[in-house]
C-alpha cells in the first residue's frame, strides 16, 4: 500500500500522532454519521499502527545512518 518505513517518522511521538490523529478523526466521522468515511480513516489509522508499532525496525534506521556517512 503505502511505505511508511521512512526517515521523517523515525521519532516516536509523530508516529504516535498520526495513529491518534487518524483514529481520532474515524470516531469523529462516526459521532457525526459518515460511517464510510469511519471505515476509511479507521483503515489508515490501523495500517498506519501495523506499520509503526509492528513491522517497524528501529535497526533499518540505524543502518541507514551509518551507511550515509
Amino acid at each position: 500500500m503505502f511505505d511508511l518505513q521512512v526517515p521523517f517518522f523515525r521519532p516516536l511521538w509523530l508516529r504516535l500522532v498520526t495513529v491518534a490523529v487518524a483514529l481520532g478523526w474515524a470516531v469523529f466521522e462516526v459521532v457525526t454519521g459518515s460511517v464510510g468515511f469511519a471505515m476509511i480513516f479507521a483503515a489508515l489509522g490501523l495500517y498506519a499502527a501495523w506499520q509503526f508499532f509492528v513491522v517497524w525496525d528501529p535497526k533499518d534506521d540505524d543502518n541507514q545512518r551509518n551507511d550515509d556517512g
